[in-house]
């Protein structure tokens, strides 16, 4: 496995910087490539209780270099939702933060819903998990499941 760096210009939202610099990254395995951008915690921030649970779950799986994938998908009360999955690592286009020493992955359209976004662990016994704050949501259903944006 090899890592090549490319230059490319730098992408912004509402004027903040939501990536740590001007490079793109290639992730080369044979025969296939994936270019994906670096992020930092701008975009989103991981709490040590996420972080911590994250690693957990990640060993667990056997993937300790895995990452977890944040995403905002149509759906719920208020129209927008999010899903939340454990990955290998990102796939073309997707922006990577690392944040407290765990890897998050969003895809570029799910950015422009979560910049400035922090997640963190509950494990409550009715509503644990792992839960989104998100400064765009303008809107919450009552369940607390959806936002609208």
């Amino acid at each position: 496995m090899r890592l090549r760096v490319r230059s490319s210009g730098l992408a912004s939202n509402a004027g903040r910087l939501i990536f740590g610099g001007p490079t793109s990254y290639s992730l080369v395995n044979p025969g296939v490539e994936v270019r994906y951008k670096i992020g930092n915690e701008r975009l989103v921030k991981g709490t040590q209780k996420a972080a911590a649970k994250l690693a957990q779950l990640l060993e667990r799986q056997g993937r300790p270099t895995g990452a977890l994938r944040v995403a905002v998908i149509g759906g719920g009360c208020s129209g927008l939702q999010y899903k939340m999955d454990l990955v290998d690592g990102p796939m073309n286009r997707d922006i990577l933060v690392e944040s407290n020493q765990v890897r998050v992955v969003v895809d570029p359209k799910s950015a422009l819903f979560v910049s400035g976004s922090l997640v963190d662990f509950s494990d409550d016994l009715q509503k644990g998990g792992f839960k989104v704050t998100n400064p765009n949501a303008v809107a919450h259903c009552s369940c607390g499941e959806s936002f609208s944006a």
